[in-house]
């Protein structure tokens, strides 16, 4: 398939004119060097994509950049045997949208290393409604489960539960025959949250205790905010429950005792989606398309725009206003 000369981009630039992001034509040479070429037909948003494209977060490390954590499409040239012309892949984290021009462009250009073959089961769409959040969601779950993580401890406390990764772990983990309890400081949003698979929809002020160590009501879960309600959901753990952390939307610090840890054997583990090794990233997106799929993909994509409607997408997130995921439609 012949490359056009020209293509539409969505880059962010910071030099003597100011920070600023917007839609402009590329030509191939320039995007960074890689060995597969993608005609790209799908991308999505995440929190890191508003902060970067916005300027709010520290979150590129050159300019300009191209942005896009995540893409979804078909290749359409490869030096690298393991891909060839016609080919489904996907790719998310690896520094797109950080360190190496992202997917928020009609074509990409990957190093090998970030490609991964579209598993069966998956269409790209479906695969962007999953991105980062839906991965990281799927790790988290795999580390719980490496940790001797079982439905038998107890329900597990997902925090931040109507954004991308609290959604998807809803899903994910009630599809897996986990009972799931949905934190959420949208009140409004619990009938969605029970309708994606949650048992129970509860405050935030379920975890604002921060005693040491609490009655326990949790076999574990997975936390998106970090600071008192991690610590608090640490302190409601079981015993020899574990808890994932996979974000500080509330605060990077964490005060706590080592009570739960030593009195109670409580685990906690973290997931790190944008530099997981390439054999587990096959194994997670393997798990996505079949056991772990989630079965409320519709709902949970709220969202459907263009490469132009980011700017407000990205003002909407960052305001608080998100819910579930966006899809960025790029063919």
């Amino acid at each position: 398939m012949a490359i056009p000369a020209q293509f539409t981009a969505f880059r962010i630039e910071n030099d003597e004119a100011g920070y600023r992001s917007g839609l402009v034509q590329l030509g191939l040479d320039a995007l960074n060097p890689g060995e597969v070429v993608i005609r790209a037909q799908w991308s999505s948003v995440n929190y890191k994509d508003a902060l970067a494209g916005t300027g709010k977060g520290r979150i590129l490390r050159r300019f300009p950049l191209v942005g896009g954590i995540d893409v979804a499409g078909t290749v359409v040239a490869s030096t690298d045997p393991a891909f060839r012309e016609g080919d489904a892949v996907l790719a998310t984290g690896c520094g797109l949208g950080e360190s190496r021009d992202g997917g928020y462009s009609q074509y990409v250009r990957l190093a090998a290393s970030a490609v991964i073959a579209q598993p069966p089961g998956l269409t790209p769409r479906e695969a962007m409604v999953l991105g980062t959040a839906g991965f990281t969601a799927a790790l988290a779950l795999l580390r719980l489960q490496d940790n001797r993580q079982t439905p038998g401890l107890g329900p597990l406390a997902v925090t931040g539960a109507s954004g991308g990764v609290g959604a998807l772990a809803v899903d994910i983990f009630s599809r897996a025959g986990y009972t799931v309890h949905a934190i959420s400081g949208k009140p409004a949003q619990a009938d969605f949250l029970r309708g994606i698979g949650a048992a129970e929809v509860l405050p935030r002020e379920a975890l604002a205790d921060t005693s040491p160590l609490q009655t326990a009501r949790f076999g574990g879960g997975l936390d998106n905010a970090g600071g008192p309600m991690l610590a608090s959901l640490l302190a409601q753990t079981v015993p020899y429950g574990s808890v994932v952390s996979a974000g500080l939307a509330a605060s990077p610090a964490l005060e706590m005792t080592v009570m739960p840890f030593i009195l109670r054997g409580v685990s906690l583990l973290g997931v790190s989606s944008a530099n997981a090794p390439r054999a587990l990233r096959e194994a997670v997106w393997e798990r996505l398309a079949d056991a772990w799929k989630p079965r409320h993909l519709d709902s949970i994509c709220t969202r459907e725009v263009g490469l132009a409607e980011l700017p407000d997408v990205f003002d909407t997130l960052l305001a608080g206003g998100g819910l579930g995921r966006t899809v960025v439609r790029i063919g």
